[in-house]
């Protein structure tokens, strides 16, 4: 009491403290990074490997198989899995939690250190998962001729964007560039009595530039350097190659030329590789909205000088754009969730001034949010916004709970500040027990394993805040403004209850007058949550619910081995498919080599046609359908981090006995409603040829195994022998044949110099064909086949389960195991996680409550309310059908701390009732007397600021909509029967014990038994 008098009293300290407050906050707003994802490095590394044209067996006994054994080694790696491709090994490593950055600096040092001990790797990459991105504004020049947009990107587009304080780099991919090619003419070089090997060395050996030394005695000692690099097209063709005849000009044996290079872009735009992609990243000083409006300007600055002729730059994808709907997004959420706090403030309590209260309450709680925000280095990001979204919701539950206690307190009769002491002393404990139910239930969120559970703790470090915020207003700002500016009419006579206040009387009383009445209504309850448990197959589930915003990435695998013009011509026929497609705008197909990266960009605004839902399907389909005249082996979304929705492992050692299960398994698997795309590791292999010689014929001959294996090199030679620059572009030399040795037969037709005359090259070796896994997996050194499927018209978790049957059911072999992998394992182990969780949330609550109520029995009154949740949870996501997700998951572990609020405020009163000498009876009614006003004040503006976010249909609405409709349904539900369950179950188990008033002491004294009709023995 003696606090919130300090508080009432010092009403300049708290003003000045509030516009404290609102200065930080506004300057919070402006210096508040803005971004789409927080940047957060991982707990795992991925590592990848090119071996050139190795093969698969080999890579894996001479790459993966010896890093693995040494990964393993390392304290702290969790799990490894790798996939070792034609040329290619790849590890993703699970980390120990908490030492992300320390074990992967440990692990790159240590695959640096390995392969640089073995021959055959071209190249190694190391890199920790994160969300951090290089860029964050993606661009194109496209429509006009290669050499005219190459022009534009690189002299004018690069540097004036890269001019922009905003700006940090500038990258362009698929501009046009050249190589020299060096054609040699066989018949030529044989005629010289030329092989490859002496004409490169004659070509590098001119193309070279050094200091050669000084003249030290002359003054400043000059350097002597010898300078014959190349320059020109004409230097090239004149390089001077020795033979037996003399010296000739390169030209005599070679076609010199300069060509654009064909397929120096690995990437198209509807099907054309004639375009530039631009990619421009940030300066870390600037928010991404500052660098893409920045950018933007720049464009209409250029187009203005009319820079941009016979082309177009267009956007692809602006990050910005979703951050800056997700900001504006909350933003009307604030204002949506003002004017329905409003709109309920003044249907309940029809005072102007306490409307005015509680609008000066909501930005002065939001602005503190902010500013602790910023001083916790915090962003504004996809999950922060959602925390905000759904804090706000709840932001003005406890101003509404302390302002309607006040001003019952003025209707009352009391003095200005004996109502606001006396008003907001008797809620305080109720408020801050409430805010406290709703933080705890987030503890436990820390304990969600992977990566979400980074997500999910930053997302409920952010309602902490908020609701923390808004109690701090609520017990300073509220008050100070209620004692004087809230003011209420004088009754002339006294109110009367309301029709809805006397029936809800009557039907409490009704409950609470004999304990069978109490039972029955709880048994009512009870049924109504067995029956709802019926409906949960019905609901749709996902692991993370998609995010619609007119876009999206699909990732196409590919068979290995395939050739550039399959490629090319597989692209054609992928931008063919997608033209098919309603509100398909256009599409981006970046080549990663064994997967086509697909960006797909979908109609917006009024040309909208079809919802992102089913566009997606279609594309799925139309994809899919490829299967069947190109090599993909399978399509599937690279929006939630890629991989099939549906994988299964088998495990074990044979390769032949892994491909016997696995096709039995895919028999069974194709038997499941829903399941699509059925692919599995082992169907890729591909043919070898396998060199055997002719040691007889080659020793005959007078020849080496040496020069047999240099003569079938230099046959397929194609290499880069040096580098010059022409025009300021540096340009490669490149030796090739005038005719590809493209098939065996022009090998083995190959004439081979020898002593004795030429030979064919089929005299000296012979080829065998040998199939070849093209890839190869493991788990923690152990080899498994991994089975792949799509799905399609039915929900995950309705997979998962009919999955699991057939695994349950599945006779596999001794030393063999079957598991699911991918989303289906992910899922399960979601699922037991937020079990876990929400145990322990709901132990957290009572935990809090028992120390509120100083009883260990009340808080199981409470919390007897929230089965009854589960129920309105389940009922909305039925009628919604929206999604069972980790999202909505986080959403029912809110409600354990909002649902209770109100039974606390029901609990807290009654309790308050008892101790003045009320019976249980008595005390119950009255308290849902007292409090059904506060408690559908705070349901209805919860509610009502949870509403847009159910609604949403922005890029962040499909995420946020789970979890609002999960909120509302439980809260709406939970709100009505916690007015009739509570007050049952707290009649039913309440200990009965005698409360002596002064009446009761006078009868007891006399031995008089008090009659029956005054109903005090409790």
């Amino acid at each position: 009491m003696g606090l919130f008098k300090f508080i009432v009293q010092r009403k300049i300290l708290i003003s000045l403290i509030v516009v404290l407050v609102l200065m930080v906050g506004s300057f919070a707003i402006v210096k508040l990074d803005k971004e789409l994802m927080p940047s957060v490095n991982m707990d795992g590394a991925f590592v990848e490997i090119n071996a050139g044209e190795m093969a698969a067996i080999e890579v894996e006994r001479t790459i993966t198989t010896p890093l693995e054994q040494k990964i393993q080694g390392i304290d702290g790696v969790e799990d490894i899995k790798t996939t070792t491709l034609i040329g290619r090994s790849t590890f993703m490593i699970t980390l120990e939690r908490g030492r992300g950055e320390e074990l992967f600096k440990e692990i790159e040092a240590l695959v640096n250190s390995t392969t640089s001990d073995i021959s055959g790797i071209e190249d190694v990459m190391a890199m920790q998962y994160g969300t951090s991105q290089s860029y964050e504004l993606f661009m194109d020049v496209s429509g006009g001729e290669m050499e005219k947009m190459t022009a534009f990107s690189k002299n004018i587009l690069e540097p004036r964007l890269e001019a922009l304080p905003e700006v940090r780099d500038v990258d362009l991919s698929g501009i046009q560039e050249h190589e020299m090619s060096i054609v040699f003419n066989r018949g030529e070089m044989t005629k010289k009595g030329l092989d490859p090997s002496q004409v490169i060395a004659a070509i590098q050996q001119t193309d070279t530039e050094s200091t050669i030394g000084e003249f030290s005695n002359d003054k400043g000692s000059p350097s002597v350097r010898w300078s014959t690099k190349l320059a020109t097209i004409d230097d090239v063709k004149n390089i001077q190659i020795p033979t037996q005849n003399g010296f000739i000009e390169l030209d005599e044996i070679a076609n010199v030329s300069l060509d654009p290079i064909e397929s120096s872009s690995f990437a198209w735009k509807n099907g054309t590789k004639d375009f530039v992609l631009v990619q421009v990243g940030r300066n870390s000083d600037y928010t991404q909205i500052e660098m893409t409006e920045a950018v933007r300007e720049e464009l209409k600055d250029i187009r203005d000088e009319d820079l941009i002729k016979g082309f177009d730059v267009n956007e692809i994808v602006a990050q910005s754009d979703y951050v800056k709907e997700s900001i504006d997004g909350v933003t009307s959420n604030i204002i949506i969730g003002a004017v329905i706090a409003f709109a309920i403030l003044l249907i309940f309590l029809r005072n102007i001034r306490a409307t005015i209260i509680v609008g000066i309450s909501i930005p002065t709680s939001v602005l503190l949010t902010f500013s602790t925000m910023w001083l916790l280095d915090y962003s504004f990001n996809m999950l922060t916004l959602i925390g905000l979204g759904l804090g706000i919701g709840m932001m003005v539950d406890s101003s509404i709970v302390i302002l309607e206690s006040i001003y019952r307190k003025k209707e009352q009769g009391l003095s200005k500040l004996d109502a606001v002491l006396e008003g907001t002393k008797e809620v305080s404990s109720a408020v801050i027990a409430s805010m406290l139910t709703t933080i705890v239930v987030f503890l436990p969120i820390g304990m969600l394993g992977g990566d979400m559970g980074q997500f999910m703790i930053m997302l409920s470090v952010v309602v902490a805040i908020t609701l923390i915020s808004s109690v701090i207003i609520s017990f300073t700002l509220i008050p100070s403004l209620s004692e004087k500016f809230l003011k209420i009419r004088e009754q002339k006579k006294a109110r009367k209850e309301g029709r809805f206040i006397r029936g809800y009387r009557k039907l409490i009383s009704w409950i609470v007058r004999k304990k069978r009445y109490s039972i029955a209504v709880i048994t009512i309850f009870f049924l109504m949550f067995v029956g709802s448990l019926l409906l949960v197959t019905k609901i749709p589930m996902t692991i993370m619910p998609d995010m619609f915003n007119r876009y999206t990435e699909v990732a196409i695998d590919i068979e290995s081995g395939i050739s550039l013009e399959e490629k090319e011509e597989m692209v054609q026929e992928i931008n063919h498919s997608l033209k098919s497609v309603h509100d398909v705008e256009s599409n981006y197909v970046l080549d990663n080599g064994t997967s086509l990266y697909t960006i797909i960009n979908m109609t917006k605004g009024d040309d909208i046609t079809t919802g992102q839902k089913e566009v997606n399907e279609d594309i799925s389909k139309a994809l899919r359908n490829l299967k069947e005249t190109q090599p993909i082996e399978a399509v599937q979304s690279a929006m939630a981090g890629g991989g099939s929705p549906v994988q299964v492992n088998i495990k074990g050692e044979s390769f032949e006995e892994l491909k016997v299960i696995s096709d039995q398994f895919i028999n069974e698997l194709k038997g499941i409603e829903g399941i699509v795309g059925v692919t599995n590791t082992m169907e890729r292999t591909s043919v070898e040829q396998v060199i055997e010689l002719k040691a007889k014929e080659i020793e005959k001959a007078g020849l080496s195994q040496s020069q047999i294996k240099q003569f079938m090199e230099q046959a397929f030679l194609q290499m880069q022998v040096s580098e010059m620059n022409v025009n300021d572009e540096s340009v490669p030399l490149m030796v090739k044949w005038d005719k590809k040795t493209d098939t065996q037969s022009a090998l083995l037709d190959l004439m081979v110099p020898t002593p004795k005359g030429e030979k064919k090259l089929s005299t000296f070796i012979s080829l065998n064909s040998v199939d070849t896994p093209n890839e190869i997996t493991h788990t923690d050194g152990e080899r498994f086949i991994s089975i792949s499927a799509d799905i399609e018209g039915r929900d995950l978790g309705a997979i998962n389960r009919d999955v699991q049957r057939v695994i349950d059911e599945f006779d596999t072999p001794t030393g063999y195991t079957v598991s699911v992998a991918g989303d289906l394992e992910q899922q399960q182990e979601l699922i037991q996680e937020m079990i876990i969780i929400l145990a322990i949330a709901i132990f957290l609550v009572y935990l809090v409550m028992a120390v509120q109520f100083n009883h260990l029995g009340h808080p199981l009154i409470v919390m007897s309310v929230i089965p009854m949740t589960l129920v309105g949870v389940i009922l909305g996501l039925f009628m919604t059908q929206r999604d069972l997700s980790i999202m909505s998951g986080m959403g029912i572990v809110m409600l354990i701390g909002i649902v209770l609020n109100n039974a606390i405020l029901l609990i807290d009163r009654t309790n308050q009732l008892r101790k003045e000498g009320n019976s249980i009876q008595d005390a119950l009614v009255e308290a849902g007397k007292n409090r059904i006003r506060p408690i559908f004040m705070t349901t209805l503006t919860t509610v009502g600021g949870m509403l847009p976010l159910a609604l949403a249909t922005g890029s962040s609405g499909n995420y946020q909509a789970p979890m609002a409709t999960a909120i509302i349904g439980g809260l709406l539900f939970a709100t009505i029967i916690t007015l009739f369950l509570i007050p049952a179950v707290y009649r039913l188990f309440s200990k009965k014990t005698k409360v002596r008033t002064e009446i009761e002491s006078e009868f007891a004294e006399s031995n008089i038994e008090v009659s029956k009709k005054s109903k005090v023995v409790i």
